[in-house]
């Protein structure tokens, strides 16, 4: 099995969890499930972080290095299958970081990890 965090999971995981459901943590505890972070997350908490919409304990380097070390996160890259994926998706949502974030489900065959309702409004798997 394959779960992507959404952005708000990954944040939570490190400044409030408990906050992070069980069934999230579940999916992190499965050796049998990879779940990933993607860079499209690195991306937008980057952008919150230049706009001073979002404060974080440490660097972001320094939190995406420590996250990786200690949970079985990996890092899931933007490819091109994801963009030309997300061409094809309705304008639902109006965050592009969370269309993205759906496109990469799709094309991963992942289930998303989210709490977001609009998201749930896609053809995807979501779970929380």
């Amino acid at each position: 099995m394959i779960a992507l965090l959404d952005t708000h999971a990954f944040i939570w995981m490190d400044s409030d969890p408990a906050r992070v459901s069980p069934t999230v943590l579940a999916y992190l505890n499965d050796p049998d499930c990879t779940v990933f972070l993607s860079l499209v997350t690195v991306w937008e908490i980057a952008i919150k972080l230049g706009t001073g919409k979002l404060a974080i304990r440490a660097p972001l380097r320094d939190l995406i290095d420590e996250s990786l070390f200690q949970t079985p996160l990996q890092l899931l890259p933007l490819r091109v299958e994801h963009a030309c994926t997300l061409k094809g998706l309705p304008p639902i949502h109006k965050d592009p970081f969370d269309r993205m974030l759906v496109a990469q489900a799709l094309v991963e065959d992942a289930v998303l990890l989210t709490t977001d309702p609009v998201i749930r409004r896609y053809p995807v798997r979501t779970d929380w």
